[in-house]
């Protein structure tokens, strides 16, 4: 299902970091980002609303890009 909040993203678990792509254009890396949270966002109905339940404010991130 699209989102309005979130245009894409994608994990590294071998590093276990999660990289999102906002429709804003920023893009931010969380770090130590559990496998099973990664698939709980792809399933999520509502990714902007998973995100900003389980991801966010919840791991430690860099902005990697600005829009």
């Amino acid at each position: 299902m699209p989102s309005s909040v979130i245009d894409h993203f994608s994990y590294d678990a071998n590093k276990k970091s999660l990289q999102i792509t906002f429709v804003s254009g920023l893009v931010y890396l969380y770090r130590n980002v559990p496998e099973k949270i990664f698939n709980m966002l792809k399933a999520a109905g509502s990714k902007g609303r998973y995100f900003n339940q389980h991801i966010k404010n919840h791991f430690k991130f860099k902005k990697i890009e600005d829009a």
